[in-house]
């Protein structure tokens, strides 16, 4: 895992709290930014060492969906008994992001292993578990299941690959200055 202080991991957390926010299905935003959900939970399980973490996190999207259905009027398509299915759909992602901290090598492949992987269970979860389990499609198969996953993962692959991509330049860059900064103090 990644070693971040207590203080630092307290600015990740907010921060990415904030980005999930300002994303989450256009609701509360004004720009038209991708939702950052599924990188939240990723990275979350890379830079966070605290368990309740998940929890919080979790409770965070389900009441900004809530606030948005309930009071700002976004369609309820999405609410539906497979909802709960996104508990291990996002937990499919957080342990990817926890299992890729443990075994980093700073490596991009491994990286990108990870982000693929725990971007394919967690669309099963997401994508399956509406498509199956939601009763919003009479007769759910599992060749329309394979053409949605065809249709719809590359979108969500794209999303969590941008934003952790992101975190990554950004991480690599605050690495190097902080190595710049302790070469420079012990040179004196």
């Amino acid at each position: 895992m990644l070693n971040l202080s207590s203080r630092s991991q307290l600015i990740v957390g907010a921060l990415l709290a904030l980005l999930m926010a300002v994303t989450r299905g256009h609701h509360f935003a004004t720009l038209d930014l991708p939702s950052a959900s599924w990188a939240v939970f990723f990275l979350a399980g890379v830079l966070l060492r605290p368990r309740w973490a998940f929890p919080a996190l979790f409770l965070e999207a389900s009441l900004l969906d809530f606030v948005a259905i309930g009071w700002m009027g976004a369609s309820d398509w999405c609410l539906s008994p497979a909802y709960w299915l996104l508990v291990p759909a996002y937990g499919s992602l957080w342990l990817g992001g926890r299992l890729y901290a443990r075994l980093q090598r700073d490596s991009l492949v491994a990286l990108g292993l990870a982000v693929v992987f725990g971007a394919f269970v967690c669309y099963l979860f997401s994508g399956g578990g509406f498509y199956f389990f939601s009763g919003r499609y009479a007769e759910p198969t599992f060749a329309g299941f394979v053409q949605r996953l065809i249709a719809y993962y590359p979108r969500n692959l794209a999303g969590l690959a941008l934003y952790v991509g992101l975190a990554a330049l950004l991480y690599a860059g605050f690495a190097a200055r902080l190595k710049t900064l302790r070469v420079q103090d012990a040179r004196g």
